[in-house]
């Protein structure tokens, strides 16, 4: 429950990844939320790799039953990119892990989440940790949704230095023609970006707490944010490298606690030209309208709730006393 409200109709759009299978351990096990399905896309791994992680984090998580589909298997425009020197050869820290018992729904991604969406009593809240080519398709196959999505709270973007290039973020520069389309729909959007996404770091302590459990959920959050260094660059066996980063998890702790996020309402667009700014959120900050528009006109643009500082104990906190709940 979130401040004695009812819990929050949740779907997660995913490219499961390490962090994205951290964020998909929290969602299951915080209170005030409702994991209603799970999408998959092409992102960090090929598409088929993240359904199988996506659906063998949610067995060891204790979630077996939330319905999990597989969606596009590259991008609108550009060729698929896959981010395995982060993440590992299979996606998942090359951690071993058994194989589900379950396969994913008959439904594609685009139909399980119009299905979701519709069905849904209470208007979703969607949290795409991944390239957002599902969602644009969604919106754009079916914009009636949109009448029962409450927000759009993505993993992605970047309103200063990028990650995948010197401006570009990863999941928006993996397919910035679906990010452009997700960003004009017309929902409202808060957008966690690098900015804070780097930030929100576990102890090392913690990190070893949770290795050491005997719950096989928690014990894989441990292992995952062992595999999860957080300073760019180091390896996970680096000596005194035993803290690990929250990243994507963090979008969903912005879901179940919206006030450990500072946002500021601002333009944003994406650059969709070739060249070195492709994929680039362009996020304007200018406190009053500078030659440009004077000279050449304003131009219309999204305002989106940019994530510009988190409370990083508070969602420390708030994950390791999430994920170490014992599965309902």
């Amino acid at each position: 429950m979130r401040n004695g409200r009812q819990p929050v109709p949740v779907i997660i759009d995913c490219d499961t990844g390490v962090d994205d299978a951290l964020a998909l351990l929290f969602a299951v096990r915080h209170p005030g939320i409702d994991l209603r399905a799970v999408t998959c896309v092409a992102g960090n791994t090929d598409v088929d790799g993240v359904v199988r992680n996506t659906l063998t984090v949610l067995e060891r998580a204790g979630a077996a039953d939330v319905p999990v589909a597989r969606g596009a298997a590259r991008p609108l425009i550009e060729a698929p990119r896959s981010a395995r020197h982060v993440h590992g050869h299979d996606g998942m820290g090359d951690l071993a892990l058994p194989a589900p018992r379950r396969t994913p729904a008959d439904a594609d991604a685009v139909t399980l989440l119009r299905r979701e969406i519709l069905a849904s009593p209470r208007p979703v809240t969607l949290v795409p940790t991944a390239p957002l080519t599902n969602i644009a398709l969604l919106l754009r196959t079916h914009p009636e949704v949109t009448r029962n999505i409450e927000r759009i709270v993505f993993m992605g973007g970047a309103a200063g230095a990028g990650n995948a290039t010197p401006v570009a973020e990863f999941n928006v520069w993996h397919d910035p023609e679906a990010a452009a389309i997700t960003l004009t729909a017309g929902v409202p959007i808060t957008m966690y970006g690098l900015d804070v996404f780097t930030r929100v770091v576990v102890p090392g302590d913690d990190v070893r707490r949770l290795r050491a459990s005997a719950e096989p959920g928690a014990r894989l959050a441990g292992d995952l944010l062992a595999h999860r260094p957080a300073h760019p660059g180091s390896r996970p066996d680096d000596p005194g490298e035993d803290s690990g980063g929250l990243g994507d998890a963090g979008a969903v702790c912005a879901v179940a606690d919206p006030e450990g996020l500072t946002t500021h309402r601002l333009p944003v667009e994406v650059s969709l030209a070739p060249g070195p700014a492709r994929g680039q959120t362009i996020v304007d900050r200018r406190p009053r309208i500078g030659e440009s528009e004077l000279h050449e006109g304003t131009r219309e643009q999204t305002l989106v709730d940019v994530g510009l500082d988190v409370d990083v104990e508070r969602y420390v906190r708030l994950y390791l006393t999430t994920v170490e709940r014992s599965p309902a």
